[in-house]
């Protein structure tokens, strides 16, 4: 749908519309049958795109649920975590935010450590 012939064939279809609106005395009809055109084919694609964004969903999942098997220390619980309910992804998001908090104390910790400790072998030289 999204190919180069297909933008082609839709301004064919408009330059088409076009020449025979002097045809028509550009009538209310002859402007309602474009309308009732573009209507149609917008209804048909919110359709066809929803359904090109499930499967691009579906594929990432898939592609990440390999990461998690192929990391030797990843959380395998997490795969097909798309499948749980709302209350379960809300505990998964806090434990997780424990986690990353925890990480940010323990980095945070380093760098004052490893800091100081720069400052005392600077101090001994």
């Amino acid at each position: 749908m999204g190919s180069p012939w297909a933008f082609a064939v839709s301004i064919l279809i408009i330059i088409g519309w076009a020449a025979t609106g002097k045809y028509f005395h550009y009538s209310d009809t002859w402007q309602l049958v474009i309308n009732t055109g573009t209507s149609v084919v917008t209804f048909l694609m919110v359709f066809l795109i929803q359904h090109t964004q499930n499967r691009d969903t579906k594929v990432t999942q898939i592609k990440l649920d390999e990461l998690i098997r192929a990391v030797e220390r990843a959380r395998t619980e997490l795969i097909q975590m798309e499948t749980l309910g709302d209350e379960d992804l809300v505990e998964v998001e806090k434990e997780l935010g424990k986690e990353r908090e925890k990480a940010i104390r323990q980095r945070v910790k380093r760098k004052t450590t490893g800091s100081s400790e720069s400052n005392k072998e600077g101090e001994q030289k």
